[in-house]
């Protein structure tokens, strides 16, 4: 499995090759889906709340005597059945978070990154840095690159502030360190970009760790 390397106008430079054993596994799309659901769980706020019928104001005495006013009986103002009463079993603060075991994790990773690779999605450029922030420089190579306006996930080494300054206006482009990758993002992007060729030796890392 290889993929195209670029230098940094966007021209071509030769091939790089991938490491089979991540970028040509078997495409587990069960185990994909499972941890894309987790890693979404994962990320919600879980404060989402009402109030029910002891919390909302009023209650105290009966509305209306039991008997002989024609009327449904009612014991409070603050049941759900009325008006501006409490919610119901509605909703309430909890925990979303779910553990994912490293082994689906990584099954997970190895899937998503094969299924790129076998679309030909994944872009590697020969070393990618700036000394100063360059968003003009980032825009002018996604689009000699011809992924300008579609949604790219940005891969680059610990140390690429710059490149994440740069990028990191331009619309529907993410940009993760190495080490912080997962399969939501390489699913949710059209095109993986390597900022250095060095970081496809440190995505197995990733992976194996």
């Amino acid at each position: 499995m290889k993929a195209k390397l670029y230098q940094q106008d966007g021209t071509v430079k030769g091939d790089v090759e991938l490491p089979q054993s991540i970028f040509d596994a078997e495409v587990n799309e069960p185990v994909l889906h499972q941890v894309i659901k987790l890693l979404l769980a994962n990320q919600r706020q879980g404060t989402s709340k009402t109030k029910g019928r002891s919390e909302v104001s009023g209650g105290g005495r009966k509305p209306w005597r039991q008997k002989g006013t024609g009327r449904a009986r009612a014991g409070s103002n603050t049941s759900p059945v009325w008006a501006r009463g409490g919610k119901a079993h509605g909703p309430q603060p909890r925990d979303y978070y779910t553990n994912i075991p490293k082994k689906i994790r990584r099954l997970a990773l190895t899937s998503a990154l094969s299924s790129r690779a076998r679309t030909e999605n994944i872009l590697v450029i020969d070393n990618l840095t700036y000394d100063k922030p360059q968003t003009k420089a980032v825009a002018s190579l996604l689009k000699a690159l011809s992924v300008a306006g579609k949604r790219n996930l940005l891969i680059v080494g610990n140390d690429g502030k710059n490149i994440y300054l740069s990028a990191r206006n331009i619309k529907d482009v993410q940009i993760r360190p190495v080490n912080e990758i997962n399969a939501y993002d390489i699913m949710a992007s059209e095109n993986i970009i390597f900022a250095d060729e060095n970081l496809i030796g440190k995505v197995k890392e990733a992976v194996v760790s």
